[in-house]
């Protein structure tokens, strides 16, 4: 428990940024999944644009520190990759 003014502000700026991240991190989730979801559709065009919709938001969690910068960069190059090859 915190005893100190300093400490009890700490811990309820602590939750309030933790409940932010919580929602941003769903709200990443919820932009993948409807990029795999039309991977999994086979529908290139809503596949495209799901992905057009879902990079932006990868990158503002990452310039965040929502999550890494790498993972982000990681699943853009995974789902790109994934998305080319319904192209073909």
């Amino acid at each position: 428990m915190a005893n100190t003014a300093q400490a009890r502000k700490r811990a309820r700026q602590n939750t309030k940024r933790r409940q932010n991240s919580a929602s941003q991190r769903s709200m990443v989730r919820t932009y993948l999944k409807r990029v795999d979801a039309a991977i999994a559709a086979k529908d290139y065009d809503a596949a495209t644009e799901a992905y057009k919709k879902a990079v932006p938001v990868l990158d503002r969690m990452a310039d965040k520190g929502i999550i890494h910068k790498n993972k982000a960069a990681r699943r853009k190059s995974r789902l790109n990759k994934t998305i080319k090859g319904l192209q073909a």
